[in-house]
């Protein structure tokens, strides 16, 4: 395994490459509060992928839907503590690195196949982040000046708006992501947590009053047939497991970090929860899959909407960094590389292109990579370094997980791309 190749490991400090083994974030001296910890937690996890929990509800049913949005946080919290708990373990029982990152404790138990994959799914995860994230700038530009009742299908210099406006992004977007460093991006993420917190305020009003208003017939139950859709989207909603390793280590006080993690995931799920319940509540079966859209033409609405999208369009460079961090090490030696930025951000904008639905396409990656990341790879990893020491009921439950995820990571794909290109099964 991973962990008897300590010695190695142990000096990789000293070399000017990064190694295999080499943490991939640097330990800070810093130490985080409680409260801050809270914060961070929410800061992490919380992302556009609230924003389709609406429509979700409104393919699921808004009683599934809330059922599989909390086992999603209850099984998202859980294999997080899987991951502070093997690194924990293996920091304390065996002489290796400090494990400061998912990809560290791949590396740690696994080798160099634990890094690679990690490493893989934290680039698709992250990047498919960002795809929806010019997904829905697009969509919601588009819907603010291009669409209208008389023109449903307007054209900009014989474009879509939406492909217009994704192409738009695109030089602005080159500049963002050749920043080398974070530290001039940070206010940019308070910023973002603002807006998101001022938006769904408004809109979680707004549902309420539309709701009043008109009373739109609801379904409870969506059944069988769209349960890995809806299941896709909660997993992609509770983005953020790549950076509880890090965010425990920064923790002053380590053994609260369990109650914190809860306590943020509780507040999330019920915030989550609110707010997909009462998007589909206020407009029943004419839920989009963008909620925003759902809201009139007003100034307010407006606001919030072109809000929305600055957020997105500044947290894109800081979501895309782990994929940074990742092709630089493995491809340039772990060196800056503005032109390997550059075809990231081509490649990811060429994606944004094809996709034409905003939820779908949160479906598609939270059945795919997030499922893995989030589930199949800490039960993994758990198995692996307490396998001596795991009664029968961890042994069954880990590797249940580790079952569970795959098969649902599968067909829960095969089910988003059906979605997608609205093929029926």
């Amino acid at each position: 395994m991973g962990f008897e190749k300590d010695k190695a490991s142990s000096s990789s400090h000293i070399l000017q490459i990064p190694r295999e083994d080499t943490p991939l974030l640097a330990n800070t001296q810093h130490l985080s509060s409680p409260s801050k910890t809270f914060a961070n937690v929410f800061i992490a996890v919380v992302g556009a992928g609230v924003l389709g929990l609406p429509y979700s509800f409104k393919k699921t049913g808004w009683v599934m839907g809330t059922l599989m949005l909390l086992s999603v946080a209850t099984l998202t919290y859980y294999c997080m503590m899987l991951l502070v708990y093997s690194r924990r373990k293996l920091e304390s029982h065996f002489k290796v690195a400090k494990i400061s990152s998912f990809g560290d404790l791949g590396y740690a138990v696994c080798g160099s196949i634990g890094r690679c994959t990690v490493d893989a799914m934290i680039v698709m995860s992250q990047a498919g982040f960002c795809i929806s994230y010019l997904i829905f700038i697009a969509n919601t530009l588009a819907h603010l000046f291009n669409y209208s009742i008389e023109n449903s299908n307007p054209k900009i210099l014989g474009l879509s708006p939406k492909k217009v406006y994704i192409w738009s992004c695109f030089p602005f977007q080159l500049g963002l992501n050749s920043i080398p460093t974070l530290t001039h991006l940070a206010p940019l993420s308070i910023f973002a947590d603002v807006v998101d917190l001022g938006a769904m305020g408004v809109v979680m009003v707004e549902d309420v009053l539309i709701f009043l208003k008109y009373r739109p017939v609801l379904e409870a139950f969506g059944g069988f047939s769209v349960f890995f859709y809806g299941l896709g989207v909660s997993v992609y909603a509770f983005e953020g497991v790549g950076m509880v390793l890090p965010l425990e280590a920064e923790m002053k006080d380590k053994d609260k970090f369990g109650k914190i993690l809860g306590l943020s995931m509780a507040f999330i799920s019920l915030m989550y929860g609110s707010f997909g319940i009462l998007g589909y509540f206020a407009f029943g079966e004419e839920t989009k899959d963008i909620i925003t859209t759902n809201l009139g033409r007003g100034l307010l609405s407006t606001l919030v909407q072109i809000g929305l999208c600055i957020n997105l369009f500044f947290t894109f460079p800081l979501m895309m960094n782990p994929v940074y961090e990742v092709m630089e090490r493995r491809f340039y030696e772990g060196r800056y590389c503005f032109w390997l930025r550059w075809i990231v951000v081509l490649v990811v904008t060429l994606v944004a292109l094809m996709v034409p639905n905003f939820a779908d396409f949160l479906s598609l990656v939270g059945s795919s990579v997030c499922i893995i990341l989030g589930f199949v790879l800490p039960a993994l990893f758990h198995l692996i370094v307490f396998k001596k020491e795991l009664g029968w009921l961890g042994l069954t439950l880990d590797s249940a997980l580790v079952l569970m995820g795959a098969v649902l990571a599968v067909y829960g794909t095969y089910s988003s791309m059906l979605q997608i290109f609205g093929v029926k099964a």
